[in-house]
């Protein structure tokens, strides 16, 4: 979850992709909450911990996201 007006859709897909490989638009929900802030559900075959952790790892330490779960 982030801002709405920033680039948070590019960079974390770039993130989970960069982890987890090309992702298509069907694998990608959004949800905007009262205009100022989105949430992003991205969908992906993980192929074990180590690339959860890593994933999770690179969300938190982004500028852009305020909380990933």
């Amino acid at each position: 979850m982030g801002r709405q007006d920033s680039d948070l859709r590019a960079v974390t897909r770039e993130i989970l992709e960069r982890h987890a490989g090309p992702l298509p638009d069907d694998r990608i929900r959004c949800a905007q909450r009262d205009g100022n802030f989105l949430a992003i559900t991205y969908t992906i075959l993980a192929t074990g911990r180590d690339q959860l952790d890593a994933i999770y790892r690179e969300l938190t330490a982004c500028k852009l996201v305020l909380m990933a779960l």
